[in-house]
């Protein structure tokens, strides 16, 4: 039994959770000057942005404006009005819009953090008012684990189906040039480069210190955190928050088996991942929901809600969704541990590649978005459902964590994952579908895929679908019959990337109470801060990009409370040489 509290300790700021917006909050404060501790629950820092894309949705930031981007504050207030719909809201989308890339500005100047400029990234609704087809995605800059010195095995690594060799990363164009290498000289000398540097790496590290995606970006905010004295501590869990005269003052926190008392002259930012891995997720998933697959890690199970039940904390009511959707797959290894591996950009929809119910027959455009594949999945009241290909899509791109040629994938068909058969008949019989229903929705979906047109569903139908599918195949880069045997096929289940609903705040990021007031020294950033999406998605990194932005104002706020200088280009760096 831990014992009671043992010793307090005094800082400025409290963090709880050290993701993106955590971190975000931690970074700022601490070039503002202030003394800062992040409280992590797990082993090792990054959440779920560690493990995540990376990708930040962001208007008007100056990549876009070096590019030419033609946007304005109208057009994505327009946009997200008619993706939002009735849970716009006003307040935080206004200041999204015209603090977003103010924040972005400010961390690039200011701490390590390095976005560039999707040179063409279309938003998930692009016929839809005021959508862009480039401008608002940004992707992080890869980063050398190296400089976290020390830190860098504390920080999360990807799950093994999300690295190459074992412990290599790659980003979106690294992706497409391994796809490419037997096609492009270029791309071929580019992978070489990349696993000639991951082969050193592996001689004095337990993995590639070339960091991309989300990694890169946890790793980028944490270096400036600690360089500029940032506190970690791991394996922490907050248990409850301190409050006089009705001001969050601090945190009660486990530490080692020991109850610590946390001033936070500031207040507390809440950032602790949401609850999409805990109990309560369940009653919050419409059904069938089972069985359902998470990639929050296991930590994100609501501490955030349960702290701000005791100051009569407001939670998000009546949202779209109240998860970020994406279908996942999951490994069964022989030691019993589970591999789960989230369908976001790498097969749904390239060429040859098809979904189907489990009566045999296609429901959806696989080439959507992953949150609208799911949403499609639960109006037809699916929990699971098959991603199909066949020989040429499974050697050119492959499917889930089944690799393209020439990697031997018998071991995922060993083990369950994969499954593999001569004919369409056998692949049905196999994953026990109806043969007939399967080789009417097979000779359907050839005859349009050989056109060039999917009349069914549409895949590649819009300027998303087609910048997800393959550049280099025509007519549509989305749309290839499925004719080579051997057939493969993999069973996808409702997933998701996190929760959506979490702690209501204002445009400041300070969580409000039940009556709309808001709850002094209280602060809630990423999925811990009810989304200003409203359970929608309309674009790659709408997660992270509010997380950063909002993480920014929460640790600008209480730095003007503290009469702490104000964000400004003029401020001292904090980059690390």
């Amino acid at each position: 039994m831990p014992s009671i509290e043992h010793t307090q300790h005094e800082y400025d700021l409290v963090v709880l959770g050290s993701g993106a917006g955590g971190l975000a909050a931690a970074a700022t404060a601490s070039c503002l000057g202030l003394n800062v501790l992040v409280v992590e629950k797990a082993d090792r820092f990054g959440g779920t942005s560690a493990i995540s894309g990376g990708a930040a949705w962001v208007y008007g930031t100056d990549q876009a404006r070096a590019a030419g981007a033609q946007d304005s504050p109208q057009a994505m207030r327009t946009y997200l009005k008619t993706i939002i719909g009735a849970g716009y809201n006003a307040q935080l989308v206004d200041a999204f819009i015209a603090r977003g890339h103010q924040a972005l500005r400010w961390l690039e100047h200011n701490t390590e953090l390095r976005y560039a400029l999707r040179p063409h990234s279309p938003d998930y609704y692009p016929d839809e008012p005021g959508a862009t087809q480039f401008g608002r995605a940004l992707e992080m800059v890869e980063y050398d684990g190296r400089r976290l010195g020390a830190r860098f095995k504390d920080l999360k690594m990807p799950p093994p189906g999300m690295l190459l060799f074992g412990g290599m990363m790659v980003n979106r164009v690294d992706i497409q040039h391994f796809l490419s290498l037997r096609r492009s000289p270029g791309s071929l000398w580019h992978c070489l480069k990349l696993m000639t540097r991951y082969g050193l790496d592996r001689l004095h590290h337990h993995r590639g210190t070339r960091l991309t995606t989300g990694n890169a970006l946890i790793a980028r905010l944490a270096s400036s955190a600690f360089a500029k004295g940032t506190q970690l501590w791991l394996r922490s869990e907050a248990q409850e928050l301190i409050v006089e005269h009705g001001v969050v003052t601090g945190v009660m926190v486990l530490r080692e088996g020991r109850r610590e008392r946390v001033v936070a002259r500031g207040g507390v930012v809440c950032a602790m991942g949401g609850f999409a891995a805990g109990a309560l997720a369940a009653a919050y998933r419409p059904a069938p929901a089972a069985p359902h697959l998470t990639m929050s890690p296991s930590g994100n199970d609501g501490a955030a809600l349960r702290l701000g039940q005791a100051v009569d904390a407001a939670n998000g009511e009546g949202l779209a969704a109240n998860f970020f959707w994406a279908p996942v797959s999951e490994r069964r290894h022989a030691d019993g541990e589970r591999e789960r591996f989230p369908h976001l950009v790498t097969d749904r929809a390239k060429p040859g590649v098809i979904a189907i119910d489990p009566g045999g027959r296609r429901f959806v455009n696989e080439s959507n978005s992953y949150h609208h594949f799911v949403q499609t999945m639960f109006a037809n009241g699916l929990s699971t459902c098959w991603l199909l290909c066949d020989a040429e899509a499974m050697n050119r791109y492959g499917l889930g964590l089944a690799r393209p040629k020439p990697v031997d994938n018998t071991a995922l068909i060993q083990s369950g994952y994969l499954y593999r058969a001569d004919s369409a008949q056998a692949l049905a019989n196999a994953i026990g579908v109806d043969p007939q229903a399967l080789q009417q929705t097979l000779e359907r979906f050839n005859t349009d895929a050989r056109n060039g047109i999917d009349r069914q569903f549409d895949k590649g139908g819009n300027s998303y679908n087609r910048y997800m599918g393959d550049p280099q195949h025509t007519p549509n880069p989305c749309l290839a019959p499925l004719t080579k045997a051997p057939f493969y096929a993999i069973r996808l289940h409702t997933g998701d990337l996190g929760s959506a609903r979490g702690l209501v705040t204002d445009a400041n990021a300070n969580v409000l109470n039940h009556a709309g007031t808001p709850i002094a020294g209280l602060y809630a950033t990423g999925n811990d801060m009810n989304s200003l999406m409203n359970g929608t998605y309309p674009g790659p990194g709408i997660t992270l990009g509010p997380a950063l932005t909002f993480g920014w104002i929460a640790a600008s706020h209480i730095a003007e409370r503290l009469q702490a200088p104000t964000p400004h280009m003029e401020t001292t760096a904090c980059t690390t040489n």
